[in-house]
């Protein structure tokens, strides 16, 4: 009898177990949607660390970053996609998250540079002045690339105002795009983004670049972008295009176990090749890179990897 009791006793322990913590090698990662680079290249990472590891981690689609610091906040998911800046929003509280800070998270590694795209098919649209009057995609609902646009739109004298505004994904904003229902769209994602490489098999398709005065004046206002550039052959353009970007970061609830976010770290960064091979953003990764945040500290699992390799990163 006493065993029985013991059994059951267990039983309930478990059942009352937060998700996040009931089956720490099963783990949900949440990214972005299906037409993104999150999506893609988080499926390729996943299946990769499920494969070499006794860690399980299932890539599922999202709203962006917003919602998946809100999924791994409620412990719907317990590793996601954010971009850099809406990481820093939500630590401090502040523009996605204003008066509520979420800090219940840590950085696992920062993957590669997310480009602000600013898409059109109107070759008449040559800067960020002429989307004035103009039907715009600013971002879906809660995503990042609202604040980005507002951002890029503001350092050019625009406001939401100036502009007429529409709230889509990637995907919609190309299939807008496509039916000519909106004359450009800001994207941001690491390029190519599958949504623009679909929408440049059919349409003729331009990036609207920033010039350096600009670009240096929102780099002063707004230090978590970083001037990069897009290559012309990235969708077949005619020359190469400024633009400003963000770190595409992964984070994990500072809950999940140290083993588990050692094995999906060390897994990516001990074969870039293998998921080069499979995605191009593999081509990107670098292990400085990915222990180069510093407005959120380090999970204890990811820290343990990069000290592995001579790199100190900040941990709570």
């Amino acid at each position: 009898m006493k065993k029985i009791a013991l059994l059951s006793m267990t039983v309930m322990m478990m059942a009352a177990l937060p998700a996040s913590m009931a089956s720490a090698s099963d783990l949900t990662f949440t990214t972005g949607g299906d037409q993104g680079t999150y999506y893609g290249f988080g499926s390729v990472l996943a299946g990769q660390v499920s494969g070499a590891t006794d860690t399980t981690v299932t890539a599922i689609t999202s709203g962006g970053s917003q919602a998946n610091i809100e999924a791994l906040q409620y412990g719907d998911a317990q590793l996601g996609f954010v971009q850099s800046d809406v990481m820093a929003y939500a630590y401090e509280g502040t523009n996605l998250f204003d008066g509520e800070a979420v800090q219940d998270f840590s950085t696992v590694a920062d993957l590669y540079m997310e480009q602000v795209q600013i898409v059109t098919c109107n070759p008449d649209i040559k800067s960020v002045e002429d989307l004035k009057g103009k039907n715009v995609s600013i971002g879906a609902p809660g995503s990042g690339v609202y604040f980005n646009a507002m951002d890029i739109l503001g350092v050019y004298g625009l406001t939401e105002d100036d502009i007429t505004p529409t709230y889509e994904s990637f995907g919609d904003s190309a299939d807008s795009l496509q039916d000519g229902k909106i004359d450009a769209a800001f994207i941001t994602a690491g390029a190519p983004t599958t949504a623009v490489t679909s929408l440049a098999t059919s349409k003729d398709v331009y990036l609207v670049g920033l010039d350096d005065e600009h670009i240096d004046a929102l780099l002063e206002e707004c230090p978590y972008y970083s001037k990069n550039v897009i290559s012309a052959d990235t969708y077949g353009l005619d020359a190469d295009v400024s633009t400003v970007a963000v770190g595409a970061v992964v984070i994990a609830r500072d809950d999940v176990a140290e083993e588990d976010v050692y094995n999906f770290v060390s897994t990516i960064f001990e074969n870039i090749d293998t998921i080069t091979d499979a995605h191009a953003k593999g081509a990107e990764l670098d292990v400085e890179f990915a222990a180069s945040v510093t407005a959120v500290p380090y999970h204890p699992g990811a820290a343990k990897y990069f000290e592995e390799k001579g790199l100190t990163v900040p941990t709570k």
